[in-house]
């Protein structure tokens, strides 16, 4: 390894090291807000399997778009706001 990009690696994981201990502020911080599909879901209060069931999706999509590896998109993405505006509406539409 070069001799630069291993002393950058190491000062890294030094800075690293004193921002855990509290010791120096981080640079930056990100934050990760909450899944709107997570929201929708409890705010209509079924369970994975219910919402995926209603939504026609697998389990398994519905539990990638809470945790934000991938989104959903076109008309579900729309329906999704709907959910979150007026959960009745559309619980008592989607089981008409």
């Amino acid at each position: 390894m070069d001799k630069t990009l291993f002393n950058d690696l190491m000062q890294c994981l030094k800075e690293a090291k004193a921002i855990s201990r509290g010791k120096a502020k981080p640079s930056r911080r990100f934050v990760v807000e909450g899944s709107d599909v997570k929201i929708a879901r409890e705010k209509i209060g079924l369970s994975q399997s219910e919402f995926a069931q209603l939504m026609r999706v697998s389990v398994k999509t519905l539990q990638n778009w809470e945790q934000s590896r991938r989104n959903p998109t076109g008309p579900v993405a729309a329906l999704l706001k709907v959910v979150i505006a007026v959960p009745k509406t559309v619980l008592k539409s989607l089981h008409a």
